[in-house]
């Protein structure tokens, strides 16, 4: 396993190079996964606007103001926050290196640093609209794209999603939480995909609704891209060794599969960034444990399901012209993977009724039921020469 960028960089290479630790694989591929989602989601937007489909927005700003108060704290607010953390990392960095996530999350930093940075920060918004002060302010119209938003709706997704994730891991593993409260609120091993899917989706629609962008429009978008983004975000997962792994395999490799390499039948997760199983016999440094029976490796597996769905949507994307039909295969298509990869995943389980379901499955059984719905839905609309 390679836990952090280093450790990848030295399996492939051979070259130690030190700087390189400090980035943890899972987070790298996290970023990756949320650029990529953003380039597919301009794509499609742009495709649709192209089409007519969508319709660029007007908003309305004020131009020739000074720098308000609750603009010069907020960016000495943030300058103070990069100051303590950027220049406390250059002075304790032998302390951030053995442990980013821990000294991130700390009050460990600068507080001159985080001063000096504030100052600046506030005094650059002071001089940037003081340079642009009208005698007179006045209010401008400007007319944006929905392609043009994409950033701010993949920090709205990322804020939300990650919020979402953290609390539906929580709710999955509530002894943890009880015992290790702030770990479990700041360690980014534990995710739950589907709780980040349900809280950025509502961020989303709202986003929409505000904006007056077509929510139906933004779902076929955000099909492939939530899909591509869930495929990249998996393979940090196997990279990293982050604890979503299978259940114990045993079973010796089918002959059919005897050209495949050992590790994608089964897998005991060596140097995985958690600590998780027994120690490594010889191993020096931070992560010297693998697990003691090999496992599934079904972030792998998953990482080929989800690209293969990706590439189905991607086909469809341009024949199907009935809004809202493609989220709605993505759904069926994306609760029947993660509903397949359960049976053979490690995951805790509800008891109730006399049935001991997943959250997961729970969740992948909701979104099939939704999109055969939502398909039966688009359909219906079409038939009715609804707009």
């Amino acid at each position: 396993m390679y836990p952090t960028l280093g450790d990848l960089v030295k399996s492939l290479t051979g070259i130690d190079l030190s700087f390189l630790y400090v980035f943890q694989m899972f987070g790298l591929m996290m970023a990756i996964a949320f650029l990529s989602a953003a380039y597919i989601l301009f794509k499609e937007l742009a495709r649709k606007e192209r089409e007519g489909l969508l319709q660029p927005i007007i908003r309305s700003i004020i131009v020739g103001n000074s720098a308000t108060p609750v603009e010069l704290i907020t960016n000495a607010i943030m300058g103070f926050i990069i100051g303590f953390k950027v220049i406390g990392i250059f002075f304790n960095l032998s302390i951030f290196t053995a442990n980013p996530q821990s000294f991130v999350f700390s009050i460990q930093g600068s507080w001159i640093g985080g001063i000096i940075i504030a100052a600046f920060f506030s005094y650059s918004k002071y001089y940037e609209k003081k340079k642009q002060q009208l005698p007179e302010p006045k209010t401008e119209s400007i007319q944006l794209y929905p392609s043009q938003l994409v950033s701010e709706i993949v920090v709205y997704a990322a804020i939300f999603g990650l919020l979402g994730a953290k609390i539906f891991d929580n709710l999955e593993n509530p002894s943890f939480f009880l015992e290790h409260p702030i770990d479990a609120m700041i360690s980014f091993s534990g995710l739950t995909w589907y709780g980040g899917l349900i809280l950025a989706a509502g961020a989303i629609i709202y986003y929409c609704i505000k904006n007056k962008i077509p929510v139906i429009h933004m779902a076929d978008a955000m099909g492939p891209t939530l899909i591509l983004g869930y495929a990249v975000g998996r393979i940090g997962c196997q990279l990293a060794g982050d604890g979503d792994w299978g259940i114990n395999n045993t079973a010796p490799k089918p002959t059919v599969l005897s050209f495949l390499p050992d590790w994608m039948w089964a897998y005991k997760f060596p140097h995985n960034v958690i600590n998780e199983g027994v120690e490594i016999p010889n191993c020096i440094g931070r992560h010297c444990y693998e697990l003691p029976v090999a496992v599934y490796p079904t972030p792998f597996y998953e990482v080929l399901m989800c690209l293969f769905i990706f590439g189905v949507l991607w086909f469809l994307r341009k024949q199907i012209t009935t809004a809202g039909l493609l989220f709605s295969i993505y759904l069926i298509l994306n609760g029947i993977e993660r509903f397949s990869i359960e049976q053979i995943r490690v995951n805790s389980q509800y008891h109730f009724f006399g049935i001991s379901p997943t959250q997961a499955e729970i969740i992948a059984l909701l979104m099939i039921g939704i999109g055969i719905i939502g398909v039966y839905w688009s359909k219906k609309r079409v038939r009715n020469h609804q707009p």
